[in-house]
């Protein structure tokens, strides 16, 4: 059984990180919790490190706040990427959070260079 104290520190750094993403991308909480289909009052918990958030809902605020859940749990320090595989994450949260690219010019720019990095693996 995990230590209660380890539990609440865990759920203060995602819910840290989940409110500096927010007021990084300019969000009130009534937005991030509209384009997460989340309450205010329960986002607003999350933020607070009161609740743990399901696989679902931790998914959904990532999305709403253009990444991945992978590199919010990382952000907060509760996973690790594998070390061969950092440099390609970082590339990719880079290409996700650059404000001066449409969704659409994220994706394709994601995909090219998807394509270029598993062409060269094992070359």
């Amino acid at each position: 059984m995990a230590d209660p104290d380890q539990v609440r520190e865990r759920l203060a750094r995602l819910g840290a990180l989940i409110r500096e993403q927010r007021e990084r991308a300019e969000l009130s909480l009534r937005e991030l919790a509209q384009r997460a289909n989340v309450s205010n009052p329960y986002l607003s918990q999350l933020e607070r490190g009161l609740h743990e958030p399901s696989v679902r809902v931790l998914t959904s605020i990532a999305k709403a706040l253009n990444m991945s859940a992978d590199a919010l749990l990382r952000g907060a320090g509760l996973v690790d990427a594998a070390p061969d595989q950092r440099n390609e994450v970082d590339t990719e949260e880079a290409i996700r959070r650059d404000p001066r690219l449409t969704d659409d010019q994220k994706e394709s720019l994601l995909a090219v260079y998807r394509a270029y990095v598993s062409s060269n693996v094992g070359g």
